[in-house]
């Protein structure tokens, strides 16, 4: 009888392990997914969104509550940056919930310093296997750059110029790259080159960004998000690794990890 009661017991906890799946040492939550899965889950999630079909997971009282005693470094599967702008509502887009998403936002999606910081904590202490610059359509700081780069500018106060400054190179070069596009129709590309202009900025000045992404451990992805529809257009990797190996050539880029 004995026996049979370990059997059942050995049973059910080998059932419970490849339904619930492994668990961190504080044994309150399934592993991280891989950078590759955790792509995959911000995908299916906004083709829930798009389709009307969105879950809204974790967005309940058990999920609060759990938030109140436990890390969100042991349930945060991405880190995204997008911009201030209230038409890209980031877990919403993403069909996600409460610890799901390390959000940073800032008029632009610029990397500058303090956003640069907070990328590192999301990849390096919030342990996020994926880092999207999520850029959007119609979007304001890029349109306003553009204008101002090609003579048409307006007075702005007086701390939005430096917020906005890291956009300048990227709407010149949207502009180099497309010399047949004219006045506003650029926009489109100097947002997207906007992306790869945070990225290149990321990569410069934070090494620990860099080692995460050589290794393996994260993966660092562009994504452009269309406020008329919902949908999100995802910008090839292989542009991501090129940025990095450019930066890796370039001895001017950030070689120090950790703050003294």
């Amino acid at each position: 009888m004995m026996k049979k009661i370990l059997k059942f017991v050995v049973a059910v906890s080998c059932f419970l392990a490849l339904t619930s799946g492994p668990v961190f040492a504080s044994g309150s939550k399934a592993a991280k997914p891989s950078p590759d899965e955790a792509i995959a889950m911000l995908k299916a999630g906004n083709e829930r969104f798009v389709t009307g079909k969105a879950t809204q997971p974790h967005t309940d009282v058990a999920r609060l509550a759990l938030a109140g005693k436990e890390d969100q470094g042991d349930h945060a599967y991405a880190t995204v940056i997008t911009c201030s702008d209230s038409r890209v509502p980031v877990e919403i887009l993403f069909d996600a919930g409460v610890m799901d998403i390390f959000v940073i936002r800032v008029a632009g999606n610029v990397l500058d310093v303090d956003e640069i910081g907070s990328v590192e904590y999301g990849l390096a202490h919030v342990k996020t296997p994926v880092f999207v610059v999520l850029g959007h359509t119609q979007c304001g700081a890029v349109t306003a750059v553009t204008k101002a780069v090609q003579g048409h500018g307006h007075p702005l106060e007086r701390n939005i110029p430096p917020l906005v400054d890291n956009i300048i190179p990227a709407v010149k070069k949207a502009m180099s790259d497309n010399p047949h596009v004219h006045g506003t129709d650029i926009i489109p590309y100097a947002i997207e080159e906007n992306i790869w202009k945070g990225i290149e900025d990321l990569f410069m000045a934070s090494p620990s960004s860099r080692d995460l992404v050589n290794a393996g451990k994260a993966k660092v992805v562009g994504a452009i998000y269309d406020v008329s529809n919902g949908k999100i257009d995802w910008l090839p990797e292989a542009k991501t690794m090129e940025i990095l190996k450019k930066v890796e050539a370039n001895p001017d880029r950030a070689m120090e990890a950790m703050a003294e």
